[in-house]
């Protein structure tokens, strides 16, 4: 199994004590059972991470895995959804998983509050993320097993203003200047603190859920 995050913190529960390797800003973690490449936000280096993962060796099945943003208030931080549909918002293409229920809407960019309501409204999706269509685009034309497992880890109503702007060309995140972003803004604290407790639910709810993926899959 290839699973495909885009920061390691978001698969950090699941990959302990795995063999690592990084160079270039892509991170490969490798079990006996599974491989997982992080490489960044967004769907290029998405797609990058996919085609680390399938030259590695035989792959049955990949799994576009990691945080997600709500799109309706049915989603509350730390569950886990598995979509059956994903839709690249750049293009329009719709992509179906081997299971699941409901849609995922991949955005170019981190979607505020205002943006998740015309994805609700225009494609009828229920969460968002950067990466899935670009997984999910790659394992079709390699003919692999596709599936996307999003933890929520912003409600539908959440947004901390400029998060964006914190990304590289790289898709990595700059941390350093985003604290320091937030010293010079006490009156964001609260919003941070809100996502960082919402990432740390959405990272262990995701890593029980890939956990069982994994075992489900080598019986």
């Amino acid at each position: 199994m290839a699973i495909v995050a885009a920061m390691p913190r978001e698969v950090s529960g699941l990959v302990k004590g795995w063999r690592r390797e990084a160079a270039k800003s892509v991170h490969v973690f490798e079990s006996e059972r599974a491989i997982v490449v992080c490489a960044g936000m967004g769907g290029d280096r998405a797609m990058i991470a996919a085609g680390e993962a399938l030259s590695r060796g035989p792959v049955s099945k990949i799994i576009s895995a990691g945080f997600a943003g709500a799109l309706h208030d049915g989603l509350k931080v730390g569950q886990v959804a598995r979509p059956g549909v994903v839709i690249d918002a750049r293009t329009g293409e719709r992509f179906s998983a081997e299971e699941g229920d409901g849609v995922l809407v991949t955005s170019g960019s981190v979607a505020d509050v205002r943006e998740k309501s015309r994805l609700r409204g225009s494609y009828g999706a229920d969460i968002v993320d950067m990466e899935a269509a670009a997984v999910a685009r790659v394992a079709t034309a390699r003919g692999v097993g596709f599936l996307a497992v999003k933890a929520v880890s912003d409600e539908s109503d959440f947004e901390l203003p400029e998060l964006g702007r914190f990304a590289t060309t790289s898709g990595q995140f700059r941390t350093a200047a985003f604290a320091f972003f937030l010293m010079m803004r006490p009156p964001l604290w609260g919003r941070a603190m809100r996502l960082a407790s919402g990432s740390n639910l959405a990272m262990r709810a995701l890593t029980a859920e890939l956990q069982r993926e994994i075992e489900r899959l080598s019986v």
